[in-house]
């Protein structure tokens, strides 16, 4: 799967395309929904591959779902293609998460990249194989025929340009077969643990949420002693009165599990749009089912029974002569009437500091990545992507296509400086490159070690400090001596912290060639490389004017006071200079957001959680000591009658809170250590047992349950 443009040129449109086999459709058993689609006989080696097949989604997108959009012509990274078919609507792609727009065949994977094709180079990684299982074939025993002929396999692939240490690795692989008959889940790796949890904080708020409900129940139950002694005088049996207060508990547990589904099926479509952004556009399938139906209502039957039962049992308990007798009298109620909804509050104030503590974690996790010094700065910078692989220039003139294409943006009034760069830092934005460095003279032997190619200018672009010798210029051309500007990081590691400039670097690309050698002329400070998470690791740049392979593409990195404004004035430049050049756009800042979306998702949905959990707890807090005030009113009219003041009743309420509190906020405090662990591996900077979180998560609840 590859992301391609619709447009000819100017601002990029861009739809998810699949690159398949003659076989893909038969071997998932697609038909049709119009015309054909893809088959052997389009997916032969040197084919002209240009017919393409749409989805569902994509032809009532693009075609408004017109019947004639079979034979109509889409334009693809500038290659027409034909639409020859179809695929039915229920047919999103083999990748959970994600719908595909367009499907071609791979023989046409040359007419993207003529000047290297991936079906040709033995080096490329690019394809992915799926298959359906013959009659009475298992996995393990594919596994085990794949395993067997791996070393043929592998044997007869090896590429020559390996050295000898990644030729003993790639002779090493092993096939194997593992299950795919619900698609291929990307996302999985890096959500599966944060949704686990997430799932855990919604079943400790449902807990919190439950328990209040008890509570309350417990309360209406009380009020309701002298109604259910009369029934009770009348014949009614314990039995029909448990299930007159389960009916009323099912009642409420239903009305409360119909809205929540309600409300589920908005606020989940709200969820996927918060995880889309630029680079992924999430696609799931949300509506309700039987299935989120069938949950939904066993959670409400199982919490009904739960914790509408004892209130029920409590009721049903009374004796009626006592109920009576006890109404009559109005004495004051026993303190030990109320140790089970004590313990209930205590509880929901434990499980709420859990969910505080964890929503501070990850608001201070987000905070702690978004405020480090990653090397560089964030704000003020646009990324600009242009491509212009349509103008067919050759390789000898591309060097000089690029310069003058960053020179007119340099141009610009409002552009303060502007760079080019092979790799736009902590964004995942272009594609990693590392290599095996030498460095001449000393140990240092086959380091892997992380690269990046950029034009003069760039650090001040960035504003990452040179700390030692010059930056790239006009004078670094492919015709000059090879150079490179490192990391303190690497100086450290390599250099034993000794000054780097001067010293040389080789980096061996391919074994039958020598290596190239760059000398060192810089060194600038440590800067974050593929994300905000990674340590500072050793960096080579080298100079993007002497590379031997000028790109058709190429992302330019824009300080400016003025982003939408620059944006216009870049594609008027870019439109005079050629209109079929293609351009994307990405705030610097955004894009480094987006790349913190696990986190975000962490913090904003655990925040909202804790405030919901927060707010049943200080409500159950305040009910229960409400109508402990209520019905000890007899009990505190005879304390004052004796002499108590005000005060003296003020301070005996506020102590039964307190101790409430106390006791939840102890066992709060426990629990949250013991829980922290399940959070470990998501934070940055802090320590699920931290101190400082802690002291904050009991204050604000503390504060809040007091005022309650």
């Amino acid at each position: 799967s590859t992301r391609m443009n619709l447009n000819q040129g100017g601002e990029a449109r861009p739809a998810d395309v699949l690159l398949v086999s003659g076989s893909f459709f038969d071997t998932l058993g697609v038909q049709p929904a119009m015309g054909r689609l893809i088959n052997s006989s389009d997916d032969t080696k040197g084919c002209a591959g240009d017919g393409a097949v749409v989805s569902d989604g994509f032809w009532h997108g693009e075609f408004g779902g017109a019947r004639d959009a079979i034979g109509r012509k889409i334009t693809l990274d500038g290659q027409p293609f034909e639409i020859i078919g179809i695929t039915p609507s229920w047919f999103y792609g083999i990748e959970t998460g994600k719908k595909f727009d367009v499907a071609v065949p791979t023989c046409s994977e040359p007419r993207f990249s003529p000047e290297r094709p991936k079906e040709n180079d033995r080096l490329a990684w690019w394809l992915a194989c799926i298959g359906r299982l013959s009659p009475g074939w298992t996995l393990e025993r594919a596994s085990a025929q794949l395993s067997g002929i791996s070393p043929a396999v592998f044997a007869e692939t090896l590429p020559d340009a390996y050295d000898a240490a990644d030729k003993k690795s790639y002779l090493e692989m092993q096939l194997g077969a593992i299950p795919a008959g619900n698609g291929f889940d990307a996302s999985t790796r890096d959500y599966e643990n944060p949704l686990w949890l997430l799932m855990g904080i919604s079943g400790l708020v449902l807990l919190i949420a439950c328990a209040n409900l008890a509570n309350l129940m417990l309360a209406h139950a009380g009020a309701r002693e002298r109604e259910m002694a009369v029934r009770m005088a009348l014949g009614a049996s314990r039995a029909r009165l448990i299930r007159q207060m389960l009916a009323e508990s099912f009642l409420l547990a239903g009305f409360g599990a119909a809205g929540g589904a309600l409300l589920a099926s908005v606020l989940s479509h709200t969820l996927v749009t918060f995880l889309n952004t630029q680079q992924i556009r999430l696609f799931l399938d949300l509506n309700l089912d039987w299935r989120v139906f069938a949950f939904t209502a066993s959670l409400a039957v199982l919490t009904c029974v739960l914790f509408g039962l004892a209130p029920a049992i409590h009721a049903a308990r009374t004796a009626p002569g006592e109920a009576m007798k006890a109404s009559s009298r109005g004495i004051t109620t026993g303190r030990d009437r109320y140790g089970f909804r004590r313990m209930l509050v205590v509880s929901q104030v434990a499980l709420s500091l859990v969910l505080l503590v964890g929503a501070l974690l990850f608001v201070r996790t987000i905070r702690n990545l978004l405020d480090q010094d990653a090397g560089f700065r964030q704000d003020g910078i646009l990324v600009a992507d242009a491509d212009f692989a349509s103008l067919r220039i050759p390789d000898d003139g591309r060097a000089a296509y690029r310069h003058d294409l960053l020179e007119r943006v340099r141009a610009i009034p409002a552009v303060l400086s502007a760079a080019s760069v092979a790799i736009v830092p902590a964004t995942g934005y272009g594609f990693g490159w590392n290599d095996n460095i030498n460095i001449p003279g000393t140990s240092i032997k086959r380091k892997l070690t992380n690269f990046n190619r950029v034009s003069p200018g760039y650090f001040r672009t960035v504003g990452t400090p040179l700390l030692a010798g010059r930056d790239f210029d006009d004078h670094d051309t492919a015709a000059s001596p090879r150079v490179a500007i490192v990391t303190e990081t690497f100086s450290r590691k390599f250099l034993s912290g000794a000054n780097p400039v001067g010293a040389s670097v080789s980096v061996n690309y391919d074994p039958r060639k020598p290596d190239r050698v760059f000398q060192i002329v810089g060194l600038v400070k440590d800067a974050k490389y593929s994300n905000l998470r990674d340590d500072f690791s050793p960096i080579v740049f080298v100079a993007d004017a002497q590379d031997p392979q000028a790109d058709s593409e190429m992302n330019l990195m824009v300080r400016t006071e003025q982003i939408s404004g620059t944006i216009i004035s870049i594609k008027q430049a870019m439109a005079s200079l050629n209109p079929a050049i293609v351009l994307r756009f990405h705030v610097f800042e955004l894009l480094i957001r987006q790349g913190l979306l696990r986190e975000r998702l962490m913090a904003s949905l655990s925040s909202f959680f804790a405030f919901l959990a927060t707010i049943l707890a200080v409500i159950g807090l305040y009910g229960v000591i409400s109508y402990m005030v209520i019905r000890r009113r007899n009990e505190i009219g005879v304390r004052m009658a004796l002499g108590a003041n005000a005060r003296e009743i003020l301070i005996m309420v506020f102590r039964e809170a307190a101790t409430l509190l106390g006791a939840g906020l102890a066992i709060g405090a426990i629990l949250t250590l013991i829980a922290g662990s399940a959070a470990r591996a998501l934070l940055y900077g802090l320590k699920p047992g931290d101190p400082l979180t802690l002291a904050m998560a009991v204050a604000v609840l503390a504060a809040v349950a007091v005022l309650a």
